[in-house]
């Protein structure tokens, strides 16, 4: 699983009939800073774009599954799904002693 935060909604009226109904966020990965906070993942954050299945919202950070895990979260294995946001995060608690 990923951290990431929502930048973006992504409205595409002609997709793969598998998508249909499927809310689409674009997300920017996160990762936590040698101070504990969280930032844009290495090389000025990864974005990609991910189905939402918990209704999240622009600004708000998530939890992102990929590949096998986020199409059957989506319930749709045979779906062109890479990334699906499977939780919105109340708080990220770290202890930057631990990060190198």
């Amino acid at each position: 699983m990923k951290l990431g935060k929502v930048i973006g909604q992504v409205v595409s009226t002609r997709k793969d009939e598998r998508l249909v109904g499927h809310k689409l966020l674009l997300v920017q990965f996160l990762e936590p800073g040698k101070d504990g906070r969280l930032m844009s993942a290495r090389g000025n954050g990864r974005v990609e774009i991910s189905v939402d299945l918990v209704g999240a919202g622009v600004g708000e950070i998530v939890l992102l599954c990929s590949g096998s895990s986020a199409r059957n979260a989506a319930g749709v294995t045979d779906a062109p799904i890479d990334f699906a946001i499977v939780g919105i995060v109340d708080t990220v608690d770290v202890c930057s002693d631990e990060i190198m």
